[in-house]
């Protein structure tokens, strides 16, 4: 059972990405305001409805049986159907960012063979943690949590330190810059925030959920709010933003650390937090996530194997393992050809509106049960974010073949989804 340490602990783990931290200082010092706009608008309003919802519905699920309660059987049936989708497509993305970002230090960022062979050893030891259990799996997880957040706070520390004797590398205009090409890139500071729901899927398996989800969402939410926009302040402060590379931004970082404060170490430590926190991060949202097919699965939408609990452990193993195999599946298509990384990155981009989907419901959800103005915020942001991840990034190729792939894919996916649910349907 996970009480409110672990459960804080969980949440920073599935949220606090530290990969967005180079993202963000990658797109600009603009970028701290759009942090603190995500954070008040998006971030509070996700925290007061996971909050409420988990009081009224503490039991095991989270958002599918909170839309479920509010909107009936399919509209919960696509909400847990897009929320599940969506993470099978994000964990390769989280694993081959982590390990690439760590690789650079090493001179192995461009490695095919290193890049998914750490990968898919950071999966399978993911996927046995939370197949032995929560007892083993939130040790992964806390470790993971524990390393994020000492890698922001490593980088923040030696921010500090530079600013101190030399000033910031970068000039600090906090006005968010209107370049187009970078539009896409807004939807992803509020998908960056997303995660505080995952712990509540699990509500089965928390120590007096109604009363230690609410505490460690607030908990939580504040840590994690003060690790993104401290965090892109401190790369700031460290490389001139023009000069970070969204993808080795924190390598960046710490070897500039390392150069001004003597400490050539530090990028080395770096890298060591960097894998950890990526193992953390995906432990979490691999428990998490698994726990939706399970309860689907008992609802009889999936089949009945998702359903089913190991004879010794009592986890959702099929669940986890479907997971794992989805998920190695797209890690070596990732790294079969030019072809088919361009097919995953229309994937990637899907990711981001198939997230958000069971957002709409959630403030949907929770505008229900009386939370009315902060429910109007989050939908406002949610439908914002999906609309700017619309948007062609730069070097998309002509803007109405993007939006035909996306628009195409986004169908494919929600009119599985529909035949699986019409097909389980008509069985019972």
């Amino acid at each position: 059972m996970l009480g409110l340490r672990d459960l804080v602990l969980f949440n920073i783990a599935a949220v606090a990405g530290i990969r967005w931290l180079a993202a963000a200082a990658y797109a600009g010092p603009g970028s701290i305001t759009l942090w603190v706009l995500a954070a008040a608008f998006f971030f509070v309003p996700s925290a007061l409805a996971v909050a409420a919802l988990s009081r009224r519905f503490p039991e095991q699920g989270g958002i599918y049986v909170w839309t479920r309660r509010g909107y009936g059987e399919w509209h919960g049936f696509l909400c847990g159907w897009c929320y599940w989708l969506s993470n099978l497509f994000y964990f390769p993305n989280l694993l081959v960012a982590g390990v690439t970002m760590a690789g650079y230090s090493l001179g192995l960022g461009e490695s095919k063979a290193y890049v998914l062979g750490v990968s898919l050893a950071i999966l399978w030891l993911a996927l046995g943690a939370n197949v032995v259990g929560l007892g083993v799996g939130k040790w992964v997880n806390n470790a993971g949590a524990l390393a994020t957040y000492g890698a922001g706070l490593l980088i923040v520390v030696a921010g500090l330190a530079a600013w101190w004797r030399s000033g910031p590398a970068t000039a600090i205009d906090i006005a968010p810059g209107w370049d187009l090409g970078k539009l896409n890139f807004w939807s992803q500071i509020a998908f960056a925030f997303g995660g505080l729901e995952l712990g509540a899927v699990m509500g089965g398996e928390i120590r007096n959920p109604g009363r230690t989800l609410p505490r460690a969402a607030w908990i939580s939410g504040g840590a994690i709010a003060a690790f993104y926009i401290l965090g892109t302040l401190a790369l700031l402060v460290l490389v001139p933003w023009r000069e970070i590379s969204p993808i080795t931004g924190l390598v960046q970082a710490g070897e500039a650390a390392g150069m001004r404060g003597g400490a050539p170490w530090l990028g080395a430590l770096l890298v060591g937090l960097v894998l950890a926190g990526v193992a953390g991060q995906l432990g979490a949202w691999i428990g998490g996530s698994a726990r939706l097919p399970y309860v689907i699965g008992l609802d009889r939408y999936l089949p009945a194997a998702f359903a089913r609990l190991h004879p010794r452990w009592r986890t959702p193993w099929i669940s986890i393992l479907a997971q794992g195999g989805a998920c190695t599946v797209l890690l070596l298509a990732l790294q079969a050809g030019a072809d088919l990384r361009t097919a995953y990155q229309l994937l990637v981009d899907m990711t981001v509106i198939t997230y958000f989907i069971p957002f709409l419901y959630l403030f949907g959800t929770a505008r229900k049960c009386g939370l009315r103005w902060s429910a109007v915020a989050g939908l406002a942001v949610t439908a914002l974010a999906i609309a700017l991840s619309a948007v062609p990034p730069e070097g998309s190729g002509p803007a109405w073949l993007f939006w035909l792939k996306l628009a195409g894919g986004c169908a494919v996916l929600i009119g599985a989804g529909r035949m699986v649910f019409i097909t389980a349907r008509t069985r019972a």
